[in-house]
């Protein structure tokens, strides 16, 4: 069997099918492991975790350790965050994102003015909408019968009426609070999957579970390791990775997959599943097969601009997650989705993973991770569009912090739209496949198996349930459960 691309999802899959007994070789275009989940350092010793920042849901890391009978704390470490989000605000208001649901209750109502039991009330409202909906619409298919004959989807159907997921997050936040600071807040929950709060459906009103309820969380050592702990533990249960062997084309015959053609050579396998962008798969590894054209023309989420800073000094009222709003968020989204371009003022997320592993920057120093959510790539001028937002974003963090940041910066790295479409194959740079601004948008995934050709597969953030690291470990489960079924 042989998974195309070693990305999260990818080595997810191999580790699920190497312990159920299959052969798997895992094919990666690039040098290494990971897709996005990469890692590098900038001269003078700042590293960096390329892609993914935030980790949620860790039980689903650990969940592919005990299924190898494997302790999981011998591979991979993580800890609970508290605070775990600094929040700066365009009039100036800081508010902390506390751990614990009643002391950031507390904290919103003397910041914000806002009751402590709204918060309170939206934040339970959010977990019970999880709860009722994450079993059916993330860990199944939701392009087989099966998963609609089961009583849990009876279950998750008559809990969305009483939810209030009706019209679109942006709706449901400002029904839910009066102060614009913290419908914002919650509105930003949006970008976890790429879309626009004031488009995308109130279901995604229950993402704030996933931290307030759940947990934020911190590995040892960044994300990155996340990856590495996965491919030691797939390697141990004897999955294959083949390196710099980019994947040319998935061959078929009589409506099957036979294998695949890379430039060293052609191999037999009758099952494959593609960890690449679900367009490129079509597009370059299956010519000459139909595509499933209205699925990869579905609108795309957005994408991100990032800036990898050296700064030479240390900031104390920084923590690991920190987000800078703008004044205007509709603009901005509208930016994004109408215009396909950057926003005057935008929101940007600083991670400085520094702050939990010091030795990411040099002493004294800190390695900034400095993200503004961008639209796909579609052909604009990004080399102006990075230079002009470059100059707005630090305008906008040395107000806010009231020092000048320019004279600071030690080493630079950016990534553009462009850029992540040519390193990790994601089409037109999109992180998370396509966007989920209607509220048909999960169903309109692409299935996590091929309705034409027996024997494909897919996992990833392009297909079913989405993108983010724990719905790419979701993809991973689903594809395995369907080809051991």
């Amino acid at each position: 069997m042989a998974i195309v691309g070693a990305g999260i999802a990818g080595i997810a899959a191999a580790v699920r099918l190497g312990v159920a007994g299959h052969a798997v070789t895992v094919f990666e275009a690039g040098p290494s492991f990971g897709g996005k989940m990469q890692q590098f350092e900038l001269p003078g010793g700042y590293r960096f975790d390329a892609g993914p920042s935030l980790f949620t849901l860790p039980q689903l890391v650990d969940d592919l350790f005990r299924l190898a009978q494997r302790d999981p704390a011998d591979y991979f470490r993580y800890e609970r965050l508290d605070p775990i989000t600094n929040y700066f605000f365009a009039d100036g208001t800081r508010l902390t994102a506390w751990a614990d649901a009643e002391k950031f209750a507390a904290e919103v109502e003397q910041k914000l003015n806002v009751p402590a039991a709204d918060v309170r009330r939206f934040l339970a409202r959010s977990a019970r909408a999880y709860e009722a909906t994450a079993g059916t619409f993330l860990h199944k298919s939701l392009h087989k019968l099966g998963t609609y004959l089961s009583a849990d989807v009876l279950k998750a159907l008559a809990a969305l009426p009483g939810l209030g997921l009706l019209g679109t997050m942006h709706q449901r936040h400002a029904q839910a609070f009066a102060d614009p600071r913290l419908v914002q807040l919650f509105d930003r929950y949006a970008t976890y999957n790429g879309s626009d709060p004031y488009q995308a459906p109130a279901t995604l009103s229950m993402i704030p579970h996933l931290e307030h309820g759940i947990g934020a969380f911190y590995p040892e050592g960044g994300i990155y390791s996340i990856a590495r702990s996965l491919v030691q533990l797939a390697e141990e249960f004897g999955v294959k990775f083949r390196y710099n062997e980019p994947v040319q084309e998935i061959l078929t015959a009589a409506g099957r997959v036979t294998g695949l053609r890379t430039a060293r050579d052609v191999y037999d396998f009758g099952r494959v599943v593609s960890n690449m962008d679900v367009v490129p798969t079509y597009r370059r590894l299956l010519p000459r097969e139909p595509a499933p054209e209205r699925t990869l023309a579905q609108p795309r989420s957005s994408s991100a601009l990032i800036f990898y800073w050296g700064i030479a000094r240390e900031f104390p009222e920084l923590d690991l997650h920190n987000i800078f709003f703008s004044a205007d968020y509709r603009r901005e989204f509208e930016a994004i989705f109408q215009d396909k371009t950057v926003a005057d003022d935008v929101t940007v997320y600083v991670n400085i993973t520094a702050k939990k592993t010091p030795t990411d920057a040099p002493a004294g120093q800190e390695n900034w991770f400095v993200m503004v959510n961008v639209p796909h790539d579609q052909g604009q001028d990004w080399a102006a569009l990075a230079a002009h937002t470059r100059a707005v974003v630090l305008a906008k963090l040395s107000r806010a912090l009231g020092v000048e940041l320019a004279p600071l910066l030690r080493a630079e790295r950016v990534w553009t739209p462009p850029g992540i479409a040519a390193d990790t194959s994601s089409f037109g740079g999109a992180l998370y496949g396509s966007s989920s601004n209607n509220a048909m948008a999960a169903f309109l995934r692409h299935p996590n198996f091929s309705g034409r050709l027996e024997g494909l597969y897919f996992c990833g953030g392009s297909v079913h349930p989405g993108g983010g690291i724990p719905l790419c470990l979701l993809s991973a489960k689903i594809v395995a459960q369907l080809i051991d079924s």
